[in-house]
């Protein structure tokens, strides 16, 4: 048995996503940047550990109002600990961590923020990327340059087609609308626009997605090279 894994919505389009394992009951967040949100969802259940991508604060803003509540552990990277809460376990790329039977892969994804990392867990399959990459999108270059940011979408290239994508905002909606621009005759890029307007329209989620489905219809994780990256990153910032 897999992980379960379940988004947590919050604030304005931010998403936290839980992940239990049912053998043994352990549960994770990750990237909790509301306390409340979780702990409606959670209750008087447990929550072991908090998994944190990036310091940005709609990321981190809950995490020790909840592990004051539950006793959970946090986890993040190292090498940006001193713009995180005081962590309990510091993670570094390559090194694995565990929710119960679980092991998760940590991997590094500078560009968005310094210190960024993802988690990816081979048994859902599921990637948690916080705002590395995006459904149809990828994070601004806040603190990081387009050759980071273009290494750490490649670092995704081995994970399978069926991982699903679990990103840290429903940005969708408008990414379509950039790909769109850039891509008018992508037939599957249409149909999936047509399905995101529709999902959205009912208040449904977009994610998570299939990382397949991203790599025929993301401009951005589509890109060859830094400087294609590059000029689609500006030009999506000034769209």
């Amino acid at each position: 048995m897999s992980l379960a894994v379940r988004a947590i919505p919050y604030a304005r389009d931010n998403y936290a996503w839980l992940l239990t394992d049912p053998r043994t009951g352990v549960v994770a967040i990750v990237d909790p940047g509301e306390a409340e949100p979780i702990s409606a969802v959670i209750g008087e259940g447990r929550l072991d550990l908090i998994l944190l991508t990036h310091h940005h604060a709609d990321h981190i803003g809950g995490a020790e109002a909840l592990r004051q509540k539950y006793g959970a552990r946090i986890a993040g990277a190292e090498s940006d600990s001193g713009r995180l809460p005081p962590l309990d376990l510091l993670l570094h790329d390559e090194d694995r961590i565990a929710i119960g039977h679980d092991l998760g892969e940590v991997i590094a994804t500078p560009g968005h923020a310094r210190g960024h990392i993802a988690f990816y867990f081979r048994s859902v399959p599921a990637l948690f990327c916080g705002d590395t990459l995006f459904s149809l999108g990828c994070g601004r270059l806040l603190e990081g340059t387009a050759e980071e940011l273009f290494t750490s979408l490649r670092r995704f290239d081995a994970l399978p087609d069926k991982t699903l994508v679990c990103c840290g905002h429903e940005y969708t909606a408008a990414n379509a609308e950039f790909a769109l621009s850039r891509m008018p005759e992508n037939a599957e890029l249409q149909h999936r626009a047509a399905d995101i307007r529709a999902l959205r329209a009912q208040g449904k989620p977009t994610l998570p997605v299939a990382l397949g489905v991203e790599r025929q219809t993301n401009p951005f994780l589509m890109a060859r090279d830094v400087e294609t990256l590059a000029a689609l990153r500006k030009a999506k910032d000034n769209f």
